[in-house]
């Protein structure tokens, strides 16, 4: 079961693993985009951390609309829509909920993704973080998803050619490099996988 304590930890988790990989996230960004994917999740992480801090949070649903509303309005670029649209839907889809069993935590993530395509206007195969979230969703509905797995879910993203984003415009030069929104997703999930409650 995925409670508040363990929900807690896995985005404590999650938001030093984006403040770690800060600059390789925006190294990534750097061929195919602004370069400031790194620099606008830390700038979020650390934002969500301070309105955390001031908040006594009492379920999983005021966690989640909280992270979500202010990466909303603290993160620049697309990461701050793409994710403020995704833990809204966490916080809509954990509503009323002292706990999630697997098959609610499923419906977790299929919310989340629903509302990443319909904000990113994305599918899969154009070089987005859907393109870890739907691999991700569909395997761990099926089962167990390994750490591994979600890594060859974010190196499957180099070989495709962008048509979202800024990385569009580049067109064939955007081949050859891993998605920076999908290693920041990735590294979501591994959180995720680390508590190992499923």
């Amino acid at each position: 079961m995925l409670n508040l304590t363990s929900t807690q930890r896995w985005m404590e988790h999650f938001f030093e693993e984006i403040l770690t990989h800060k600059e390789h996230l925006s190294d990534l960004d750097n061929p195919i985009g602004d370069g400031d994917h790194g620099i606008n999740m830390a700038r979020g992480v650390e934002a969500t951390k301070e309105a955390l801090a001031t908040k006594d949070i009492t379920s999983i649903n005021e966690l989640f609309k909280t992270i979500a509303m202010t990466l909303l309005s603290k993160v620049g670029g697309a990461a701050g829509p793409l994710y403020g649209s995704v833990f809204l839907a966490f916080a809509k889809a954990s509503l009323d909920l002292e706990s999630l069993s697997k098959e609610q935590v499923i419906t977790l993530f299929e919310e989340g993704q629903t509302a990443l395509m319909s904000r990113g206007k994305a599918g899969v195969g154009e070089k987005t973080m859907v393109d870890v979230w739907v691999p991700f969703t569909a395997q761990f509905k099926k089962g167990a998803v390994r750490l591994e797995d979600v890594d060859g879910f974010v190196e499957a993203t180099k070989p495709l050619k962008a048509t979202k984003g800024r990385a569009a415009y580049l067109g064939e030069r955007s081949i050859g490099h891993v998605d920076p929104g999908s290693y920041s997703s990735g590294l979501l999930f591994k959180t995720f996988l680390t508590l190992e409650l499923f």
